[in-house]
C-alpha cells in the first residue's frame, strides 16, 4: 500500500432499481421485475435475467421472454428513498459513508479494518448488516475508488498495489459501465477503443499517457488513469471557505416531501451562485438537516463531475425524501437545511458554454423559472421533453421543471406513419376548424383510399381565405385498429398559402371526423 493513501471500500447492491421497485410494490422475491425508461429495460432482477430478460430489450420482447414479468417505470426518487435505510445501516456500522448513487456507496477501508481486525472481517460485517434489511450486497476493496467499485461488482478484495493487475483482464466496456464514475461521453470512447482493437482494460493501460493525451480527449486521460489504477482525482488541498455554505431555516418546519424539494431547489440555486462568485465548483456535497426532535442528519454525496444546480437539487430532493419517508423511524419535521461543499475544484473543471462562461445564461433563466414556481406553484412551470409518437403533439411530453425528464413514449422507436420532418414551429393545441375547397367550390375531403377527393385550391379560416400555391399529403393514419374502443383514423396534410400579408406561409392540417383542423404553423 502506498504510504499516506487510505484504501477504499465500496458497497454495491445489485439491480437496485429493480429491488427498490419490488419493495415498493411489496412483491415476493420470486417475482421477476424489470424497470423501464421509455420503452426499454434499464434494470431487471436476477430472477428476470434467469428468464432471459436483459437490459436494452424492448417492453414487448421482455414480456415475450417472461410473461410473468412485473414492469415498472424508472423512478430515481423511489430508488433514493428506499436506499436511505441501507446507507444509514452502513453508516451506523462504519462512519464516513459517501453516496455515489442509489445502490452504490463508498467509505474508507482503513478505519473499518482496524476496528474489525481485518478488511475481510469488515466486509463480512457490512454484508451481514445490510442483509438484516433484506437486501443483498457485495463488497469491493482497493486502493482507488473506481477500482473498488469495479471490484464490488465482482465481490473481490484487491490486495494493495495490485489494482492494475485486477483491472487488466476486464472488458474495455467496464470503463463506462458505472455512470457515477464517468461522463456520458465515456461510452463513445469505449466504442472507439473497441473498434481500434483494444478489447481489455489492460490493452488501454499499456498505452503511454502521452499517446492517450495526444490522440484522445480529456475524458480519455481520466479513463486511462482509471485503467492504470492511479488516482483519477487527487484530494482537494483547499478547504472550502465557510461563506460557500448555505442554509435555510424552515418556518414553519417542513414535513412534506414536495415542500422539502422546493426548499432544496432554492438552496441549490443559492449554493451555485456562491460557487460561481468564487470561481469554483463542487465535487462532494454534504446535505445536513436538523429536526424538531433534535436530530442531526447528515449525508455526503460524491460525483464524478462537478455538480450542476439541477444535479444538486436532485440529490437534495432524494436525500430529504429518504429521511422524511423512512419506514422504520419517520423523521420529525425539518427545521434547518444546510448545504456544505466538502470538496471543491477550480472552475476550469466545468464544461464551458458555447460563448464562454459556465452556462450563466441558462442558470439565470432557470433561477427565474424557479422564482415563478415559488409564486404560482410547482405545476405552473413545465418544460418539453422529446417523446415518441406520430403527430407533433404526441412527440412532446410536458414535465414539471425540476422533475425527471422522462418521455411518455420512447422517441427512438420507428413510429411508422410519423409526420415527415421538419416539425411545425408552433403547435395549435385547440386545433381550430378550417375548410379546404377545390376549384369548383366543393369541400375537399380524404377518401377511403387515403387520397384527396379533389386538388385543394383554397383555404378558409374564419372570415379570412387564402389561395394555395402548393400542398403535400395527405398522410393517412390508423391507430389502435385492433381495439374498437381506442381506434382512431386521421390524415395530415401541409398547405402553402399564397399571401404576403402574413408571416405564416405553411400550415399543418389534420383531418378528423371529416373536419379539417389547423394543427401547426411553420416558420
Amino acid at each position: 500500500m502506498r504510504p499516506g493513501r487510505s484504501r477504499v471500500l465500496a458497497v454495491w447492491c445489485q439491480d437496485w432499481p429493480a429491488v427498490a421497485a419490488a419493495a415498493a410494490a411489496d412483491l415476493p422475491a420470486t417475482r421477476p421485475v424489470a424497470v423501464l425508461f421509455g420503452n426499454r429495460v434499464v434494470a431487471c432482477s436476477a430472477v428476470a435475467r434467469f428468464e432471459g430478460v436483459r437490459r436494452g430489450l424492448r417492453r414487448r420482447e421482455a414480456q415475450s421472454r417472461c410473461p410473468d414479468l412485473f414492469l415498472v417505470q424508472d423512478d430515481p426518487d423511489r430508488d433514493a428513498r428506499l436506499f436511505e435505510p441501507v446507507v444509514s445501516t452502513v453508516d451506523a456500522t462504519v462512519p464516513g459513508v459517501e453516496v455515489l448513487r442509489s445502490g452504490l456507496l463508498v467509505l474508507g477501508a482503513r478505519g473499518a479494518a482496524r476496528f474489525f481486525g481485518s478488511e475481510e472481517a469488515a466486509a463480512e460485517r457490512l454484508v451481514d448488516a445490510v442483509s438484516a434489511l433484506g437486501v443483498e450486497a457485495q463488497i469491493g476493496i482497493a486502493d482507488e475508488l473506481s477500482t473498488a467499485v469495479l471490484a464490488a461488482k465482482r465481490g473481490v478484495l484487491v490486495p494493495p498495489g495490485e489494482g492494475a493487475g485486477f483491472l487488466a483482464p476486464l472488458p474495455i466496456a467496464e470503463l463506462a459501465a458505472e455512470p457515477s464514475l464517468s461522463a456520458p461521453e465515456r461510452a463513445d470512447l469505449v466504442d472507439l477503443l473497441h473498434r481500434l482493437g483494444l478489447r481489455r482494460i489492460g490493452d488501454f493501460a499499456a498505452l503511454s499517457p502521452a499517446e492517450v493525451a495526444s490522440r484522445f480527449g480529456v475524458d480519455a486521460v481520466l479513463a486511462h488513469r482509471l485503467a492504470r489504477a492511479v488516482p483519477e482525482r487527487p484530494p482537494s488541498a483547499r478547504r472550502p471557505p465557510p461563506e460557500l455554505t448555505v442554509e435555510y431555516r424552515c418556518d414553519p418546519p417542513i414535513d412534506r416531501v414536495d415542500a422539502a424539494a422546493f426548499a432544496g431547489r432554492m438552496l441549490a440555486t443559492a449554493l451555485h451562485t456562491a460557487l460561481a462568485a468564487a470561481s469554483v465548483s463542487c465535487t462532494r456535497l454534504s446535505v445536513y438537516a436538523e429536526t424538531e426532535a433534535g436530530e442531526h442528519l447528515s449525508r455526503i454525496w460524491r460525483c464524478a463531475e462537478p455538480l450542476t444546480p439541477s444535479g444538486t437539487a436532485d440529490r437534495v430532493r432524494w436525500q430529504l425524501d429518504g429521511w422524511l419517508t423512512r419506514r422504520d423511524r419517520p423523521t420529525a419535521p425539518i427545521t434547518l437545511l444546510r448545504l456544505e461543499p466538502v470538496e471543491i475544484a477550480a472552475s476550469g473543471a466545468l464544461q464551458l458554454g458555447l460563448w464562454g462562461g459556465v452556462g450563466e445564461e441558462n442558470e439565470r433563466a432557470r433561477r427565474a423559472l424557479i422564482r415563478v414556481q415559488g409564486l404560482l406553484g410547482g405545476e405552473a412551470v413545465q418544460v418539453g421533453v422529446l417523446s415518441g409518437g406520430r403527430g407533433p403533439v404526441e412527440r412532446v411530453t410536458m414535465v414539471v421543471l425540476g422533475d425527471e425528464r422522462v418521455p411518455a413514449a420512447d422517441p427512438g422507436l420507428p413510429w411508422p406513419g410519423r409526420l415527415p420532418e421538419p416539425a411545425p414551429a408552433v403547435l395549435l393545441l385547440n386545433r381550430p376548424t378550417v375548410e379546404l375547397e377545390a376549384a369548383d367550390g366543393h369541400r375537399v375531403r380524404v377518401t377511403a383510399r387515403g387520397l384527396f377527393s379533389a386538388d385543394p385550391m383554397l383555404l378558409r379560416w374564419g372570415s379570412r381565405q387564402w389561395r394555395l400555391t402548393g400542398w403535400a399529403g395527405p398522410w393517412p393514419l390508423d391507430e389502435h385498429w385492433w381495439s374498437p374502443e381506442s381506434a382512431a383514423s386521421a390524415a395530415r396534410a401541409q398547405v402553402q398559402l399564397d399571401s404576403s400579408d402574413t408571416e405564416v406561409r405553411v400550415l399543418l392540417l389534420v383531418y378528423l371526423d371529416e373536419i379539417w383542423r389547423a394543427e401547426g404553423l411553420y416558420d
